[in-house]
């Protein structure tokens, strides 16, 4: 899934995100609003990971999410 679609999806895409990233609260969410380089900033600050971990994180979800929805 690319992020121009999460950014269209955003409303639905952050309650499977929030199972993955518990630490993120409301007001992240809300300042992320769908930008990735955003979240990717919010993963650094509340998960202490590096840039490069936190955008290896959210690529594995990307993965693992765009698979569970072809299955479905």
């Amino acid at each position: 899934m690319n992020w121009d679609t999460m950014q269209g999806q955003w409303k639905q895409m952050q309650g499977k995100m929030r199972e993955k990233w518990g630490k993120l609260t409301d007001d992240d969410w809300d300042a992320v609003a769908g930008k990735k380089d955003q979240l990717v900033g919010k993963l650094q600050e509340r998960y202490g990971y590096s840039r490069d971990q936190a955008e290896k994180d959210l690529s594995e979800w990307e993965t693992a999410h765009d698979r569970a929805s072809k299955v479905a």
